[in-house]
C-alpha cells in the first residue's frame, strides 16, 4: 500500500507544482523555495536536533508554547521547525527569530524525506495535531528516530477518510511511537485506526495553556482606546464564501446598532485584496490594519490585512465570531478569544474543534449560529445585553483556566522519548 501511495505521490508533484504557481499569482512567496520542499538546497543542522512539524499559521501559534519549552530544556539540541506554507514559515520567524532552524517540510516522499533527516539527523520528530505522512513516518521508524504525535486530534470525519486506507493506516499507526491526544474521542479513533491502545495517551490540548503576555494587555486598551466605546464585533479567520455572509449579517447589526464596528480578518493573505474589494462594493467605509491608520469614527470595518495580529484583536473586541464554521472548514480555534474572556459565536461546522467546542458550548460560553441571520440576531442581543456577553466571556475564561495542563503532560511524553535514546 505504501508503494501504491509512493507512486501517486509522484504522479501528483507536477500538479502541485501548478497549485504553488496558481497561488502565487496573489502570494508570491508561494513561488520561492521551492528546492527546499525537495530537501534540496536547504539549512542543516549543526548539530543533533529535534524535528517539529507544524503545518500552517494556526498550528505554529498552537504549537508555541511547547517549541519555548524544548527551547529551554534542550538548548544543546538544535530546534528545526518545519511548515508548509510561508504564512507558517513567516509565523516562526516572527516568534523565534534565529532561535530555531526553520525550513519547508520536506515533501512525503523518500528521496526528499532521505535528505531531509540526513541533513538535520533528528533525534525525535514531533508531528502536531493532524500531521500523518506515511513515508516520513516509515523512514523515521527505520532508521530509529521516535514519532510522537503531539496535541493529537482526529475527526470523525477524518477517521471515516483514514478507514477508506486501511492498510496503509495501520501500518502508519503501528509506527508512531506515541500519541498525545486532545480528548477521549480522539484517543479511541487513532486506537481504532490501528495504533497500540499503549501508545495513546489523553493529554488534552496545549492550547488551553495559552497565556497573554502584560505588554499585548496594554496594546489592547490602546487599540481599543481609538475605538471610544463603540460596540465591536470580530469576523476571525474567514474563508471565501464566509465575508459574504459576514457583511450581509453586519448590515442587520448596523441597522440596531449604527455605530458598530466590525473587524474582519481573512484566514489567507492573498485574499486581502478581494474582500477589501467585495467591503467596497457593500458601500462600506474601510480602513486596512496594515495602513496604520487610526479607526475613526466614520470607519465600518477595519479590514486586518496585517500579519500575527489575531490575538492582539481578539483583546479589544465586544464578541468574537470564529469562522471556518459557516462553510465546511471545520472551525478554528476559540480558545485565543476565551482566554480574553470574550463571548464566542460559532457557525455549525466544527468537526475540527469538536471537543473544544463541546466544553465551551456545556460552560455557556459558545453560541452556535447556523446562518447569516442567526450571527446578527446573536450579535445584536450580546450588544444589548451587556450583563449575558460578560457572563460568557467569564465562562469561556473559566473553561482555559481549568483545562490547562497539557502542555506539561505532552513535554513528560517527550522526555521520556528522549530518555529512551540516551
Amino acid at each position: 500500500m505504501r508503494n501504491i501511495y509512493t507512486l501517486l505521490l509522484y504522479l501528483l508533484v507536477p500538479f502541485v507544482l501548478l497549485r504553488l504557481y496558481l497561488r502565487s499569482r496573489k502570494a508570491p512567496a508561494y513561488r520561492q523555495r521551492w528546492l527546499e520542499r525537495f530537501a534540496w538546497k536547504m539549512n542543516r543542522a549543526n548539530k543533533p536536533s529535534i524535528w517539529l512539524h507544524a503545518v500552517s499559521v494556526g498550528e505554529v501559534l498552537g504549537s508555541a508554547p511547547l517549541i519555548q519549552k524544548l527551547l529551554d530544556a534542550y538548548p544543546q539540541h538544535q530546534l528545526v521547525v518545519t511548515t508548509m506554507t510561508p504564512t507558517g514559515s513567516d509565523r516562526v520567524k516572527e516568534l523565534f527569530g534565529g532561535q530555531v532552524l526553520h525550513c519547508y517540510a520536506p515533501y512525503d516522499l523518500p528521496g526528499p524525506v532521505t535528505r531531509f533527516l540526513r541533513a538535520i539527523r533528528p533525534e525525535l520528530l514531533i508531528l502536531f495535531e493532524t500531521e500523518i505522512w506515511p513515508n516520513t513516518i516509515h523512514h523515521c521508524y527505520r532508521q530509529n528516530i521516535p514519532v510522537l504525535l503531539a496535541n493529537g486530534r482526529m475527526s470523525a470525519r477524518s477517521a471515516k477518510g483514514y478507514q477508506k486506507l486501511s492498510g496503509l493506516t495501520k501500518s502508519v499507526m503501528s509506527e508512531l511511537s506515541l500519541i498525545a491526544a486532545q480528548s477521549e474521542e480522539d484517543g479511541l479513533r487513532f486506537v481504532d485506526l490501528g495504533c497500540p491502545e499503549k501508545n495513546v495517551s489523553v493529554t488534552g490540548s496545549v492550547k488551553f495553556d495559552l497565556s497573554i503576555p502584560e505588554a499585548l494587555k496594554n496594546d489592547a486598551i490602546t487599540l481599543r482606546s481609538q475605538w471610544a466605546g463603540r460596540p465591536s464585533f470580530i469576523a476571525a479567520s474567514t474563508h471565501q464564501g464566509e465575508d459574504e455572509q459576514v457583511l450581509d449579517a453586519f448590515a442587520k447589526i448596523k441597522h440596531a446598532y449604527p455605530d458598530a464596528l466590525l473587524v474582519l480578518v481573512p484566514r489567507h493573505p492573498e485574499r486581502f485584496d478581494e474582500v477589501a474589494q467585495l467591503i467596497e462594493e457593500k458601500d462600506y467605509n474601510c480602513i486596512r490594519r496594515s495602513t496604520a491608520q487610526p479607526v475613526s469614527s466614520g470607519c465600518d470595518v477595519l479590514l486586518a490585512d496585517s500579519m500575527g495580529e489575531l490575538l492582539l484583536l481578539y483583546g479589544c473586541i465586544d464578541v468574537a465570531f470564529v469562522a471556518g464554521s459557516l462553510v465546511p472548514r471545520g472551525g478554528h480555534n476559540m480558545l485565543e478569544p476565551a482566554a480574553w474572556g470574550v463571548p464566542i459565536l460559532s457557525g455549525p461546522h466544527l468537526f475540527n474543534f469538536q471537543a473544544i467546542s463541546e466544553l465551551l458550548r456545556a460552560a455557556g460560553a459558545l453560541a452556535v449560529v447556523e446562518d447569516s441571520d442567526a450571527l446578527a440576531l446573536k450579535v445584536i442581543n450580546l450588544f444589548a445585553d451587556r450583563k449575558q456577553a460578560l457572563q460568557m466571556g467569564k465562562f469561556a475564561e473559566e473553561v482555559v483556566k481549568q483545562n490547562r495542563g497539557a502542555l506539561d503532560r505532552q513535554f513528560a511524553l517527550i522526555q521520556t522519548l528522549m530518555n529512551r535514546e540516551e
